[in-house]
C-alpha cells in the first residue's frame, strides 16, 4: 500500500501530549502544535497488521526478551548503516530518555561530571540535573554555514570529575548530521580523557540525501569500547508510545553494568505490543520510510522557499537530518517572552520554545514538521501573516 501522508487524523481526545497538552504547556488550545517529536501519520501498514495480528490473539502475558526484534534491527542496521550488531548487544528498557538517566546513574556518582552540546533536547540536562550530577556544557559553534563541535572549548572544560558526554546523533534540534572525521575527533578526545559516550542515535534513519548516518560505535576500536547507543523504532515509524528502547552496548563489562541497573529496577522489558510492532518495523517497513523521506524532504524545501518568500528575515539552514526545523527570529528583534507571545498569541503556533535547549536557543523556536502539507502550508501562513501585523 502507497502511504498517503497527506491525510489528516484527528489527533484529539486520544491522551495525546502534542494535541491534548496545548492548553497545559501554551495556555490555549488556539494554536496549531508543531511541538513534540512525533509524527501526524498512521505508522506503517506492516506494523499495524502486526498489532492487529497480535491484538487478536487476545493475550498479552508477560513477554520474553524479544529475540525475533532483536535480529530484525540487527539486520537494520547491517543493510541501512552499515553497522554489524550482534543482537546480543542489545538490552531492552522502556524508552531511549529512561536509559540516558540509568546510564547517568550507572556510570557517575554525585558532582561527576557530563558534557552537553546545547542547544540541545531539554531531557540531556535534566537527566543529569536530577541525579545530582554537574552539566558540563560545550556549546555548538555556529561556522556561517552550519553547526559544528567545538572540540577546543570541550578540551578546557574536561576535568578529572568528567564521566560521560551525551551526543545528539543526528543532532536535536539543529539537524546535523555527523560527518565521521567530525566523530572520530570526538572519540578520540574522550578516549584521551576516559569519557564514556552515551550516543542518543533515535533519528538515525530520518536523513536526506546525501548525508550518511554513522553510528557512533561503528568507528570500531577503542571507540566501540567507550561507546553506549540509545536508539528505538520510535523515531522512524512514529511508534514512540510503544515504548520499545534498546541500549546496543558492545563492551561486555560496560553492559554488564547497565543490565545490572536495569534489572535492579525491574526495567529490561518491552511490552507484547511494542515487541510485535517492532519486529515488523524493522522487517517490512523500509518502503514506508524511503516515502515519508521523499515527502518530509519536500517538507523542509518548502519552509525553505516560502520563508524566503513571505518571512525573509526568519533565519532557517536545511537540516540534513530529523524532521526538525531551527527557526532563528532574532533578525526580528524577538526572544524570550516576546517571542512566546508572538508565536502564541500572533501567529496561533505551538512551537518548542528554544530557551528550554539551554545556551544559544533564545530568539529561536523548534517547528515539527511531520505533519500533513495542508497543515504545514497553515502554520508558514499564520506566521507570514503574524510578521505583517507587527
Amino acid at each position: 500500500m502507497n502511504p498517503d501522508f497527506d491525510l489528516r487524523h484527528r489527533r484529539e481526545g486520544t491522551a495525546c501530549a502534542k494535541w491534548d497538552g496545548r492548553r497545559e504547556v501554551f495556555g490555549t488550545e488556539d494554536v496549531l502544535p508543531l511541538w513534540v517529536a512525533d509524527m501526524d501519520f498512521a505508522a506503517p501498514e506492516a506494523v499495524m497488521e502486526a498489532l492487529r495480528s497480535r491484538v487478536d490473539h487476545g493475550i498479552f502475558g508477560y513477554p520474553l526478551r524479544a529475540q525475533g526484534a532483536h535480529n530484525a534491527f540487527a539486520a537494520w542496521m547491517a543493510q541501512r548503516h552499515g553497522w554489524a550488531v550482534d543482537p546480543d548487544w542489545i538490552l531492552e528498557a522502556p524508552g531511549v530518555v529512561p536509559l540516558l538517566a540509568l546510564a547517568v546513574q550507572t556510570f557517575t556518582t554525585p558532582g561527576d561530571g557530563v558534557v552537553i552540546q546545547p542547544p540541545v533536547y531539554p531531557p540531556f540536562r535534566s537527566v543529569v540535573e536530577r541525579q545530582g550530577r554537574e552539566v558540563v556544557e560545550n556549546p555548538l559553534r555556529w561556522d556561517g554555514k552550519r553547526y559544528v563541535m567545538d572540540l577546543e572549548d570541550l578540551e578546557r572544560r574536561i576535568t578529572p570529575a568528567t564521566r560521560l558526554l551525551i551526543l545528539s546523533s543526528p543532532h536535536n534540534p539543529v539537524g546535523r548530521v555527523w560527518e565521521r572525521q567530525e566523530l572520530e575527533s570526538l572519540g578520540a578526545l574522550c578516549l584521551r580523557h576516559g569519557i564514556l559516550v552515551l550516543s542518543d542515535e533515535i533519528h538515525q534513519d530520518l536523513l536526506f540525501s546525501p548525508h550518511r548516518h554513522i553510528p557512533f560505535a561503528s568507528l570500531g576500536g577503542d571507540a566501540a569500547r567507550i561507546a553506549l547507543t540509545f536508539t528505538s523504532p520510535g523515531k522512524t515509524f512514529n511508534i514512540p508510545g510503544l515504548r520499545s528502547g534498546m541500549a546496543v552496548i558492545q563492551d561486555e563489562t560496560v553492559r554488564r553494568r547497565m543490565k545490572s541497573t536495569l534489572e535492579a529496577l525491574d526495567l529490561e522489558m518491552w511490552n507484547v505490543l511494542g515487541i510485535a510492532a517492532t519486529e515488523a518495523a524493522y522487517t517490512a517497513g523500509g518502503p514506508w520510510l524511503d516515502a515519508l523521506m521523499t515527502y518530509l524532504d519536500g517538507h523542509r524545501r518548502l519552509i525553505q522557499e516560502e520563508l524566503a518568500r513571505t518571512v525573509p528575515e526568519v533565519g532557517y539552514s536545511l537540516p540534513e537530518g530529523t524532521y526538525l526545523a531551527w527557526l532563528d527570529f532574532r533578525p526580528l528583534l524577538l526572544c524570550g517572552e516576546e517571542l512566546r507571545t508572538f508565536l502564541v498569541h500572533r501567529a496561533h503556533l505551538g512551537l518548542n520554545d528554544g530557551r528550554s535547549f539551554g545556551p544559544g536557543g533564545d530568539g529561536f523556536a523548534r517547528l515539527n514538521f511531520a505533519c500533513p502539507r495542508t497543515t504545514l502550508m497553515e502554520a508558514l501562513r499564520r506566521l507570514a501573516e503574524a510578521r505583517s501585523s507587527l
